[in-house]
């Protein structure tokens, strides 16, 4: 089983969201979002990468999708594997995104503001701060 989550950038004028298969909880994802991916340049590299396999501290490079080189190293459908139709899904707010994500079949959602992330799990009205979250289960 995954735990699949979303992955999301709001530039404040359009909102750039990517799948991630394995591991979405907060616990994994989310802190790795949340202690490696904390600027915007990071983040917008991160969501060019396209749709993930799994999420790691670091981009990385191009890498056998069956074997990976470096397991810091995100794996990447498009990059790693060749696959086509899997890059960054653009929605013009935050809203939109929300609506594919309310749609079933994904677990979490995080969203980059520019600030800092924020996350949702599925069936939940809110997002919450994801470093508040992270520090009370600290």
């Amino acid at each position: 089983m995954s735990t699949r989550s979303y992955i999301a950038f709001d530039n404040g004028d359009e909102v750039y969201m990517i799948y991630c298969h394995y591991d979405g909880y907060p616990d994994h994802v989310g802190a790795i979002l949340n202690l490696y991916y904390t600027d915007i340049e990071k983040v917008e590299e991160l969501i060019d990468l396209g749709d993930l396999s799994y999420l790691s501290k670091e981009i990385g490079e191009k890498q056998d999708f069956d074997q990976p080189t470096d397991k810091n190293w995100c794996l990447a459908y498009g990059r790693d594997r060749g696959e086509t139709g899997v890059e960054a899904r653009t929605f013009v707010n935050l809203k939109q995104a929300e609506n594919d994500f309310n749609a079933g079949g994904i677990d979490y959602m995080y969203v980059f503001d520019g600030r800092e992330w924020l996350f949702k799990r599925y069936g939940h009205k809110t997002f919450s701060s994801l470093r508040d979250h992270l520090t009370e289960k600290a």
